[in-house]
Parts: C-alpha cells; structure tokens; sequence
C-alpha cells in the first residue's frame, strides 16, 4: 500500500484520516535561539503544542501536516516530541521560506537541491524523520530573481524525489499564479502542488485561474479574521464546491503554536480562532449550514489529503 514519511516513520495512505494540511508547531529563529538559550522555552512550546494537538486529535484530526521551512525555525526534535506526547500523526517539510537569505546569492539551484534531498532521502537533523512535503514561499515581493530560484529548487527536488509541494503566497498580489508560471517552466506535475493561502481570496476569478491549471488551493488560514472573516471564507468554498472543484481543495489554520516574528505570543488573545480546532469545531459546520454536502466535506478533509501526499511524481 502507498505510504507517505511521518516524523515517527512511514505512515500509510489510507490511515492518514482528517488531515490539516498547513500548519506550524514551531516558528524561531535558528540565529536568535543559538545565541541566547532562553529566546525559546521548549518545555513551554512543546506542553502547549501537545495539548492542542491532543485536542484535535478528539475532534477527529488524525494527521497534521507541519509546513515550516528550514530557514525560519524548523526543528524536527520539537515536532518528534509533540507528535509522541499527542499520539497525532505529524509530516514535515523540506524547503525554505521567501526570505532572500544572503548565502543563497552565490548558489545554484541544482547544488541546494543536493542538500534539500538530504530531508527526504536520509533524514532531518540527524533523525530518522524524513520529510513527506516539500515547502516553498512568495510573499510581497513578488517572484524576484531570489524568489524564482527558491522556485526552481522546489521543482526541480519534487521531480528528483517524487514528493508534493505546498507553497506560501499572498492572495492580493495573486502570486499564486507567478508560482504556477515557474513550476510549468520547470516541468512539475501541478497535481502534485498546493497553492497556498488561497483562502485569504474570495476572488472567484483569480482562484478559478488557478485551479483551471489542475493543482490544489489551500484554504487555509481559517481563523485570520483580520485577513478574511471565517463567513467570507466559508462562502468562497461553499460557492467552489457548487462549481465542482471540490476535488482540488484542502483546509487548513496556518495556526502556530509558537511563532517568534512578534516579541509575546499575545496572537492566542488577537486571534482566539486560529489554532487546530477552529475546522472541526466551527468552520465544517459552518460548511455544511452553507450547503456544502458531507461527500464534499470528507473530499476536503480525507481524499484530497491523500491524494496530494501518496502520488509521486514521475523522476527525470
């Protein structure tokens, strides 16, 4: 039977269940938590971490996919740890995020897919823990030159590996489209790729745009309000699944259990929504008021995962 890694070993497809395909335990800065030993407590990041899990493991999630890049704080102990204590089922990435870190300058995107590969064939930080996804990112720049070449080297490690791309995009820039540009480019399967944060657009166009090129939309930021209200959200998908595309759609928090690009963790009060339990208690009710069927609901939540995580792509 087709299997995907988790960070505890490989998972089998059909018992990845309910699964939240964008989310972060951990968000920090490697330079910061190397120079001084408290800008993270672990023991806080990882009890707190664990009880959320273990809560939406009781609502149903099975699985949990971790989307954080190496280069903003990815650390596959801290996932391993939580993943033991909650019993949830947890996948991690590969990839970097769109910051235009000063090293990559001087490097071709061949020789950082040399490493990259590393995550998913040997294992992430000396572990046994293979990525299962692999993690790219365009923010408000747009597609730079950087920003393309972060690009290619996700293309280019999902056709060397097989392994699915997730990506980060801002909505109102409509990157998600320049990403679909660079992976045609290069040859990906776009059924093996998630356009990410296309719920923070109720834009039928731009998202119809985008699903027309045959890969998935992550719905994704539930409990963002100030990005999106959850009602505007719920519509769009609602209005989606009455127009078939179903099929190509994945939900999802982006929620972090702990994300230093703030100086408190003072998110949990401004944004009381986001974290792993907000889907199942609030927004696929909320779905099914809309009239979106129960069929559609389990495509989101169960098929569609699976489908993105179990294909492989085909090797050069």
């Amino acid at each position: 039977m087709p299997q995907v890694q988790g960070v505890m070993g490989p998972i089998e497809c059909e018992d990845l269940g309910f699964t939240l395909m964008h989310e972060h335990i951990l968000i920090a800065n490697w330079s910061m938590r190397q120079a001084y030993a408290d800008w993270v407590d672990l023991d806080e990041v990882i009890a707190f971490a664990s009880a959320e899990a273990k809560s939406a493991a009781e609502r149903g999630v099975r699985t949990i996919v971790d989307l954080t890049p190496i280069n903003i704080g990815r650390d596959i102990h801290v996932i391993r740890e939580v993943a033991a204590r909650s019993g949830l089922q947890f996948i991690a990435a590969t990839g970097l995020y769109w910051h235009e870190d000063p090293w990559l300058v001087g490097w071709e995107p061949e020789q950082v897919v040399d490493w990259l590969a590393r995550d998913i064939e040997d294992g992430i930080q000396g572990t046994d823990s293979k990525a299962g996804i692999i993690k790219c990112a365009t923010d408000h720049p747009g597609v730079t030159e950087m920003n393309k070449k972060l690009l290619q080297v996700a293309a280019r490690l999902q056709r060397r590996t097989g392994v699915p791309i997730s990506t980060h995009t801002l909505a109102e820039n409509r990157s998600g489209l320049a990403q679909i540009e660079v992976f045609e480019e290069e040859g990906v399967d776009l059924s093996r790729v998630v356009i990410g944060h296309c719920g923070d657009s109720d834009d039928l166009d731009y998202l119809g745009e985008i699903l027309e090129h045959g890969c998935f939309i992550g719905m994704d930021r539930f409990g963002l309000e100030m990005i999106l209200p959850t009602a505007k959200r719920v519509a769009t998908i609602a209005e989606l699944c009455r127009s078939g595309y179903a099929g190509q759609m994945v939900l999802s928090h982006d929620a972090c259990c702990h994300i230093d690009f703030y100086p408190d963790q003072g998110m949990r009060a401004l944004v009381p929504l986001w974290n792993f339990r907000h889907i199942p208690d609030d927004v696929l009710p909320a779905l099914r008021k809309a009239g979106v069927s129960e069929e559609d609901v389990q495509t989101m939540t169960v098929g569609n995962p699976r489908r993105v995580l179990e294909k492989k792509g085909s090797r050069p």
